[in-house]
């Protein structure tokens, strides 16, 4: 799959261009995480001010008007501290799923939040609302450690192992073991951060 925002140097690139080709990703990646993340604390800050409103608009399983809630839903939180609780691992691992290129990563969280919240709202209980970025927390770990499995370029290898390393244990989240937790929710998100993987992966002899 060919993508000139990809991130991938072509071939006889030199060291000096490459590693300014990366310097940019890296900067294009900061800036994106962070005026992703400035998005959901000011909503969160909007849903304060109107004590709770905009958590409606989240997935409500097994309602056919709860299904806009997918694309709602990973943006909108249960309070500050729920929020705060996502924003560090989301700008880690975001940052290190947009590294490789914004237009994969902007495909790679389409295909996440809607493989994570088709999941939500088909096997969540009836009429459970779910709101919260965990979704995405669980789709980029998987999206980067299956980019490294995929793709098998030394750097996204790279990333993968210290991504798995340092983040394993948030694999307990997706096991229905937490009440009031949306395993649903992070099993389906880490789902679909692999199936993005897969689909955006580097097609032999493309670069």
């Amino acid at each position: 799959m060919s993508d000139s925002g990809s991130g991938f140097p072509p071939s006889g690139e030199s060291m000096k261009d490459r590693s300014a080709r990366l310097l940019n990703g890296a900067l294009g990646s900061a800036i994106v995480m962070i005026v992703m993340l400035s998005v959901m604390w000011g909503l969160e800050v909007l849903d304060y001010i109107q004590n709770g409103r905009l958590d409606h608009y989240g997935i409500i399983a097994h309602d056919p008007d709860g299904l806009p809630g997918i694309l709602f839903a990973p943006f909108l939180h249960a309070g500050f501290a729920h929020l705060m609780a996502n924003s560090v691992p989301l700008l880690i691992l975001g940052f290190l799923a947009a590294i490789r290129g914004i237009s994969r990563f902007l495909t790679a969280s389409l295909v996440i939040i809607l493989v994570s919240g088709a999941g939500v709202w088909l096997t969540s209980p009836p009429n459970t609302l779910t709101v919260g970025a965990s979704g995405l927390v669980f789709g980029y770990f998987g999206y980067v450690v299956g980019r490294g499995l995929f793709d098998r370029r030394a750097l996204d290898i790279v990333l993968g192992v210290i991504v798995a390393v340092l983040y394993y244990s948030i694999l307990w989240g997706a096991l229905p073991n937490q009440p009031g937790i949306s395993w649903q929710g992070h099993l389906f998100g880490l789902i679909g951060g692999i199936v993005a993987a897969w689909f955006l992966r580097r097609r032999r002899g493309v670069v």
